[in-house]
Formats: structure tokens, C-alpha cells, sequence
């Protein structure tokens, strides 16, 4: 059986995608929680992820880290995992924005970082020029998705996919945070936060002990220890 490592619920965006990607795919997986940034965290984290982050897979002997190649390893065993849409076109595309995401919207990851036991209404005043961008950013890139695929489904590609599981967090950040977005976009954040084992996630977050004051004050990642994520 799979073994997954995963931080904090409430802060780790990274763990979450992990988590739901092998949850909705139906998959049987063991959990093994190191909550962040603890006295023994940089130790226990060693133990499991060459790169000192979570998630990580463990597979009979195979260690994986990163989100993605979670999902590449494991769909290469159980193909009818969450994937990517079926159409050439589709597919590309949506392999296209979930690698938009991967590697950017930095701005998003630092000024509102995931909080999900956080309620904070932030108005554009709050955020910097490059967040303010990457919002809307992101809000076309929605609204682009759903007005091409989504007549499907409720989903960004219409049925549920890696793409949506990507974006996942990035809707919970909207929630906490009070962001305004368009109507296309809302129907995803609604979709999101009506899935029941984002509401699950969500609802084990609530319940954990561990507070971390960085993430909770805002401070600025460069001031603080958060890996962006």
C-alpha cells in the first residue's frame, strides 16, 4: 500500500493536492503527518523527502516527491486515476495551465497563503501589484477553461481533473481570503469547496492543534520560513 507524507492540513497546499489527487482516484494510501516547522520537523521531514518537503509517495522501496510525479507514478499503475481530459486539444491545454501553476503565481503563495481555518477579507489595497495581476490572471485563466470545456461538466475541463486538482487550493485561498472573482470562476470555487473530500480535508484542519503565527500575521515569506506552495 502506498504511504503518503503530508504537513499541517490548514497551511500545506502541496500535501492537499497530493491527498485529493489519490482520494478521488480511489486509491488505498497510509498517511503519515510531520506537522511543519516543528522542533523535529527538519529531522522527520529528512527521514522521507530528499528535498526537505512535502508531499512524498512512498512505494515499496520508491520514493517520490512532487505533486505531479505523484500523480504521473501513480497513474502509470492505475490508469483510471484522476487524469487529464480526453480530447488532444483539452489535454494540452489543461496540462499547459497546471504547469502555469506548478511554477508560478508566487505572489498568490506569499500574500495569501493557504489558511483554510482563516476567514480575512482583503481588499486590492492590501496586495501588491504583482498579486493583484496573478488574480486576475488566474481568473481569466478560469473563465478561458470553462467557456471552452466546461460545458461537460462543472469542472474547469468539464469532468474532474489533474487541472482541477491543482487549482484547488487556489480556490480555497479565494475563500479565505475573500477574493472576488467572476461568475465562471465562482462556479468552480463553488465546485471546490462542494466536493466532499475537499470538505473532509477541510474539516480535519479545523480540529489540529498546531498554530503557526507566520502564516496566520501575513508575514512575508521572505521573512518567515514558509516555502511558498
Amino acid at each position: 500500500m502506498y504511504k503518503l507524507v503530508i504537513a499541517n492540513r490548514n497551511y500545506s497546499s502541496w500535501s492537499l493536492r497530493a491527498w485529493l489527487f489519490l482520494t478521488e482516484s480511489n486509491i488505498p494510501f497510509e498517511e503519515i503527518r510531520i506537522p511543519l516547522f516543528t522542533a523535529r520537523w527538519q529531522e522527520e521531514i529528512a527521514r522521507f523527502s530528499p528535498g526537505g518537503r512535502v508531499p512524498v509517495l512512498l512505494d515499496e522501496g520508491i520514493t517520490v516527491w512532487d505533486s505531479i510525479a505523484i500523480m504521473e507514478h501513480v497513474r502509470e499503475q492505475h490508469p483510471d486515476a484522476v487524469g487529464w481530459p480526453v480530447s488532444d486539444r483539452a489535454r494540452a491545454h489543461a496540462r499547459s495551465v497546471s504547469a502555469e501553476m506548478h511554477s508560478g503565481f508566487l505572489a498568490i503563495r506569499d500574500e495569501l497563503p493557504q489558511n483554510l481555518r482563516a476567514r480575512r477579507k482583503m481588499d486590492a489595497n492590501q496586495l501588491s501589484a504583482s498579486c493583484t495581476k496573478q488574480i486576475t490572471r488566474i481568473d481569466e485563466l478560469w473563465t478561458d477553461c470553462r467557456k471552452q470545456y466546461g460545458g461537460s461538466g462543472k469542472w474547469l475541463f468539464g469532468e474532474f481533473s489533474i487541472a482541477d486538482i491543482m487549482f484547488t487550493p487556489v480556490a480555497l485561498r479565494f475563500v479565505t481570503y475573500s477574493i472576488p472573482v467572476s461568475g465562471h470562476c465562482q462556479e468552480f470555487v463553488e465546485a471546490v469547496c462542494g466536493l466532499e473530500s475537499v470538505q473532509r480535508w477541510i474539516d480535519a484542519a479545523r480540529v489540529e492543534s498546531e498554530s503557526l503565527p507566520f502564516i496566520d500575521d501575513l508575514v512575508p515569506a521572505a521573512d518567515s520560513p514558509l516555502t511558498l506552495g
